[in-house]
């Protein structure tokens, strides 16, 4: 068996989309997501450019050998456009074993250490009475556990609160140009326990409740926050200082007994082996789509698991579902696994990416499909055009742009 077309495929069904489609010379395909939110085109242009011509006429099922090759073959490792494009590559390949195998990935893997995957649900307000709301929303729809995002007084727009419709739903807004986004770090030390606060007293003790903080405090700050919140005993604390600063992770785990989460914006296990070998966190974060793929994950996980820590695997809305089907095989198949982020997607992206994994009851399972269960429709691919669209960029008061 031989590789004989490689694809790239860009869509926008509401938010873009990078997915490589790969073809065997007996007719089986594989898909694999590179998308990478904000940065989208730059990895088309790593893949088409330079990877595709590469994979013509090799063997897909050499998929620790291809990944190494390209790895190492580029000379300039890492980074969140190179790593993107291998987890295509890796992702791809894997769907094409396990369908020339007729079962579905977990089974390759080692099959099910589970019956079901559990995950958490995005609640967000610009207010807590509109927080509130959106728990309820998220418990309604079957979410176990819940990640909290408020709005803080005084400030015109925060990161990962979002507008919503009249339903409730976020509301996305792709834009040509950065939103720029004001932040106060005292303010919002000060607002997250009553957050927290207010809906504890509304939903109970029992509901595991997550925050992220987005990489926005320094290690004092992180660890006043991380103390101020053990009362009421978050499910974890995520992504709490800039993720480039490891050190940093000593003195946050020094003052709280708040389990931490980090690595979302990590794409190789070097950048966790101080976090992890020192027991500095409780989860790890990286996403399939950014980490280079299933093969390195999965090492990422059983390196992680001689330290008690767990999986929880990125799973955003710019995931796409199939990142998110690859996310949910793992997911399936690992021992050490904790919990899994799941925003769902929107009717048209889901018809544009058929995929056999359900969430029902706030679970998710891969289902029985051989491969990773997505097919992509290209012609409704093609009818949704790349539109550009920016993360936000903070500026403090004064107008500078945010040290984070």
């Amino acid at each position: 068996m031989k590789i004989v077309d490689a694809k790239v495929v860009v869509t926008s069904p509401g938010r873009n989309f990078v997915t490589l489609k790969l073809t065997t010379d007996d007719g089986l395909t594989g898909l694999g997501d590179a998308t990478l939110n904000g940065r989208e085109l730059a990895v088309v242009s790593y893949l088409t450019d330079h990877v595709a011509p590469l994979l013509l006429g090799l063997d897909p099922h050499r998929i620790e050998d291809t990944w190494q090759s390209l790895y190492r073959g580029a000379y300039w490792r890492r980074g969140p456009v190179t790593m993107a494009a291998i987890a295509a590559v890796d992702v791809a390949l894997w769907d094409i074993k396990a369908k020339a195998a007729g079962l579905p990935l977990y089974q390759l893997l080692g099959g099910a250490s589970r019956e079901r995957v559990r995950t958490y649900g995005h609640a967000n307000g610009r207010d807590i009475p509109e927080l509130l709301d959106s728990v309820r929303a998220r418990l309604a729809e079957g979410y176990p556990a819940v990640r909290i995002q408020s709005g803080i007084p005084g400030l015109k727009a925060v990161y990962g609160v979002s507008d919503t419709d009249d339903a409730g739903a976020p509301v996305l807004h792709q834009q040509a140009r950065p939103l720029v986004e004001d932040w106060d770090t005292e303010a919002y030390l000060h607002h997250m326990p009553a957050v927290f606060d207010a809906v504890r007293a509304e939903f109970g003790a029992e509901l595991p409740l997550l925050h992220d903080a987005h990489h926005r405090l320094t290690p004092i700050q992180a660890a006043r926050l991380g103390k101020d919140l053990e009362p009421y005993r978050p499910f974890w604390l995520e992504d709490c200082t800039p993720a480039e600063n490891q050190e940093a992770l000593r003195l946050v785990r020094r003052s709280t007994t708040t389990p931490l989460a980090i690595g979302e914006v990590f794409n190789t296990v070097h950048d966790y082996q101080a976090l992890i070998t020192e027991q500095l966190i409780d989860y790890v974060r990286s996403a399939v789509t950014h980490f280079g793929g299933v093969t390195p994950l999965r090492k990422l996980f059983d390196f992680a698991a001689q330290y008690q820590i767990k999986s929880a695997v990125h799973g955003p809305e710019d995931i796409s579902p199939v990142g998110m089907a690859a996310a949910v095989h793992l997911d399936l198949a690992v021992h050490n696994f904790g919990i899994q982020e799941y925003s769902g997607h929107t009717p048209l992206t889901q018809e544009v990416f058929r995929h056999s994994y359900t969430f029902t009851d706030g679970y998710l399972h891969p289902g029985e499909a051989p491969g990773i269960g997505v097919e992509l429709d290209e012609e409704l691919a093609a009818a949704h055009l790349y539109d550009a669209a920016y993360l936000p960029v903070n500026r403090l008061h004064d107008g500078t742009v945010h040290d984070w």
